[in-house]
């Protein structure tokens, strides 16, 4: 247990550094969690040490919000399965965590990126509902769904500067992401062109460069000098197929015809 201790105590330096020491933080949380497997922390079962679950369930809780500075998300679903047990088998034996609900809040936010709706109202109805009308780390990603059902994609812009912590916002930025495409979709099928500054204002996008970035990879032809983008004439290029195969199957009906004859 000494150097379960020395390792707890490196991981809590490099996390509480300023910035975290992201790299550090992880190689140090892979050696804990093989000490926490060896002494029957990481899934505890029988009768356990509270004190050394305390220090288990903190250990994952660092290495949760590690995973998200990190941008690995698939690290943060492995960090938040592993707490489970922690928040319902031993949630009236243990003291309170205070990022157990930013935690929560987190993974609700998750699969509100990945359109998983159905799960983030399945995980939603395992909270009280106290948490859910008062805590703002679980109220935030709820007001987030009920704007992205409403298509009050405004709000979610502005809820980024809401966030309660700030690694809210990288999965807000993400939403955005999604938003965006949406949006494009829809202003590709409307319009033939927009002003610059108008379709800026529809996309969300505060300046002008992130607006040219994101017209290249949609393939949008931007003129500059006269201010405008011009989408994709997709509907035309759609009908260019079918008249192409309706004539060369008219020309082999006819050739049909003509043998029969």
């Amino acid at each position: 247990m000494t150097q379960l201790k020395d390792l707890y105590e490196e991981l809590i330096r490099g996390f509480n550094s300023k910035p975290s020491d992201l790299n550090k933080c992880t190689v140090t949380l892979n050696k804990l969690k093989l000490g926490l497997i060896e002494a029957g922390l990481l899934l505890p079962k029988g009768d356990v040490i509270l004190g050394d679950l305390v220090v288990a369930r903190e250990v994952l809780e660092i290495g949760a919000i590690v995973s998200i500075r990190s941008r690995d998300i698939p690290s943060f679903d492995r960090y938040f399965a592993q707490l489970q047990t922690f928040y319902t088998d031993y949630s009236e034996s243990l003291p309170p965590s205070k990022r157990e609900y930013p935690i929560r809040g987190l993974n609700l936010i998750r699969l509100l990126t990945q359109n998983r709706i159905a799960d983030f109202h399945t995980t939603l109805e395992s909270l009280d509902a106290d948490v859910i009308a008062k805590n703002p780390f679980i109220s935030h990603p709820v007001n987030l769904e009920r704007w992205l059902m409403e298509g009050s994609y405004s709000k979610v812009w502005n809820a980024r500067e809401e966030a309660p912590a700030e690694e809210y916002k990288f999965f807000v930025d993400s939403l955005m992401g999604t938003i965006r495409n949406e949006i494009a979709s829809c202003e590709e099928a409307a319009y033939e062109s927009l002003p610059l500054k108008d379709a800026a204002t529809l996309l969300f996008f505060p300046n002008q460069s992130g607006l040219l970035l994101f017209a290249k990879e949609r393939g949008w032809q931007v003129d500059i000098s006269a201010g405008t983008i011009n989408f994709k004439t997709k509907g035309e290029e759609k009908m260019e197929i079918p008249k192409q195969r309706l004539i060369s199957a008219s020309l082999a009906y006819a050739r049909e015809l003509e043998q029969i004859v």
